[in-house]
């Protein structure tokens, strides 16, 4: 583990890391980049806020947390107000939609325990200072066995590693990183035929094309469904991403709130990957869960009574108007996070599913994203 130093002085001590290993070993994988890269970025900022390097949902509205808050409590209420229900956070950055979900859930006497599950010890401290009260966890085999799990998941699998494979005359190869100079690496293709991880509706692809896969993510998901079928409960996940299957580069990284290069200086910036939600209602279908979405935020947000609950902050605050106007805007619209973000819900097959779902997953279609 390395000790705490500052930024800069971490982020020569991971970019000359990554170097080190590839000039031992030879070029890594995107995957192993990433992993190594968002651990010791996580591990040592807080990302979030103006003075950060993005902002999400939660920290541009507290209506965001309500409705997710009220559509929480109206499934507890549906299934019988039961007991000793668990509220599960994975990556609850700072701890704010914990507190605007959980404060509106205790408004109508529904106090399930919160759990946070959180590996950056920085965040970990500013979800302490904002929820005292609140359980820590690792990993998720540290969550409870008993009662039902209520599982949130902001912008969380967006972040984990994913795998690229990209299409060359000579087939496809997976997509590895190497030493460029200084704090800069460049990504290339790796010189092992990795066509059997490609699925047969892309074999034929143009040259330079992308796929990509998540390994981890899928992982999760197994384990968090079965903790759900076991103790009832629902998987809630938003995040940006896509609905049908396909070929595209979608690896970003942002730095102080424009989008950066992800392959320099390590650890200093956020690297994410769209999240595939096509991959995901698969592995819910296969362990017959009730599954709900995708849906587009902004609809979904829509669909719960985002405009009825802002007028009424309106009400309360006229001096707030141009703020909640453009924090409910930003929210829903297509050109902001209203369309890019999706939402979905995985719900035990025995449990009520929630609300605000119109439009229902597409079959499996091949796209470029």
């Amino acid at each position: 583990m390395l000790d705490r130093k500052t930024s800069d002085q971490l982020d020569n001590i991971i970019a000359k890391q990554i170097a080190k290993q590839i000039t031992a070993n030879g070029p890594i994988s995107v995957s192993e980049y990433m992993h190594i890269a968002n651990d010791a970025y996580y591990n040592d900022h807080d990302p979030l806020g103006v003075n950060g390097d993005f902002v999400t949902a939660p920290e541009i509205s507290q209506i965001f947390g309500e409705l997710i808050g009220i559509w929480m409590t109206d499934i507890w209420i549906r299934a019988g107000h039961t007991r000793n229900v668990n509220y599960v956070e994975l990556g609850p950055g700072r701890g704010t939609l914990a507190k605007d979900i959980l404060r509106t859930t205790n408004n109508f006497d529904f106090r399930p325990a919160p759990f946070f599950v959180e590996s950056s010890e920085t965040l970990r401290v500013k979800q302490m200072e904002a929820m005292p009260e609140a359980n820590l966890c690792s990993n998720i085999e540290e969550l409870p066995e008993d009662g039902p799990l209520f599982i949130v998941a902001n912008e969380f699998f967006d972040a984990l590693p994913i795998r690229q494979f990209i299409a060359t005359h000579s087939g496809w190869r997976e997509r590895v990183i190497t030493n460029d100079k200084g704090n800069s690496f460049i990504a290339m293709p790796g010189t092992t035929d990795m066509g059997n991880f490609i699925p047969n509706d892309l074999k034929n692809v143009p040259v330079d094309s992308i796929y990509e896969t998540n390994p981890q993510t899928s992982d999760i998901i197994y384990e968090l469904i079965n903790r759900i079928k076991e103790q009832g409960g629902f998987l809630l996940i938003i995040d940006y991403g896509y609905d049908a299957s396909g070929y595209g580069n979608t690896l970003q990284s942002v730095s102080n709130h424009k989008f950066a290069n992800p392959f320099e200086d390590p650890g200093k910036r956020d690297i994410t990957a769209h999240v595939n939600f096509m991959e995901i209602a698969n592995i819910a279908r296969l362990r017959n869960m009730q599954l709900s979405g995708p849906i587009n935020q902004g609809d979904w947000l829509e669909n719960l009574g985002i405009n009825v609950r802002s007028e009424n902050l309106l009400h309360m605050h006229p001096e707030r108007a141009e703020e909640i106007n453009a924090a409910r805007l930003r929210l829903i619209t297509e050109n902001e996070m209203g369309r890019l973000f999706k939402v979905m819900a995985i719900t035990h097959s025995d449990w009520p599913t929630g609300e605000g779902f119109t439009s229902p997953i597409p079959k499996i279609d091949v796209e470029t994203l």
